[in-house]
């Protein structure tokens, strides 16, 4: 991991995953970036973020790539839940450990759970 430069868009897209604190899809983040900085900033500070250990990514139900911060994380290996009422997508504090095979060695995992979140249960 390198020095996370303090740029003026870094801190912009780090403030929004703390103010909103969930995980927040590539499209929505460019959308609510849109009047801060462009599309390809945005793509350039989410990619040095996750390659610098502040973001870490997975894909959703919809086939986009969403993004998180969360500070409970102790490996990129938890699952994600994403409720499939008010599309709420967040960060489970379980970890899975990750299987040992012949012949392969895995690096990593994905698990997306769906259902309802607590919110939309109420």
């Amino acid at each position: 991991m390198g020095v996370v430069r303090n740029t003026k868009a870094v801190k912009t897209v780090l403030k929004l995953f703390q103010e909103v604190g969930l995980g927040l899809s590539v499209v929505h983040l460019v959308q609510s970036l849109r009047t801060e900085m462009n599309k390809t900033t945005v793509y350039r500070v989410l990619e040095r973020l996750e390659s610098e250990g502040e973001l870490h990514s997975f894909i959703g139900k919809d086939g986009l790539k969403w993004y998180a911060k969360c500070g409970s994380c102790t490996s990129h290996s938890h699952p994600h839940f994403q409720c499939n009422t008010c599309g709420k997508t967040e960060c489970l504090t379980f970890n899975i450990p990750l299987p040992v095979q012949d012949r392969v060695k895995i690096a990593s995992a994905e698990l997306l759970l769906f259902g309802e979140c607590e919110d939309c249960l109420a």
